[in-house]
């Protein structure tokens, strides 16, 4: 895995030989789901996401 987005930016990485997806915050937060409307939903709230 990077060491994160570039500032500004959000990433959604899918794991391989998963349904796990895991996005990446500009802030560097991160969250780990398999459903991408979560990961999306999570991304698109900062700052207000939680952080698991």
């Amino acid at each position: 895995m990077s060491a994160g987005p570039a500032p500004g930016r959000l990433r959604v990485e899918w794991s391989p030989g998963s349904d796990t997806l895991t996005g990446s915050c500009h802030c560097g937060a991160q969250h780990t789901a398999e459903d991408p409307i979560e990961i999306w939903a999570w991304l698109l709230a900062h700052p207000d996401h939680p952080v698991p």
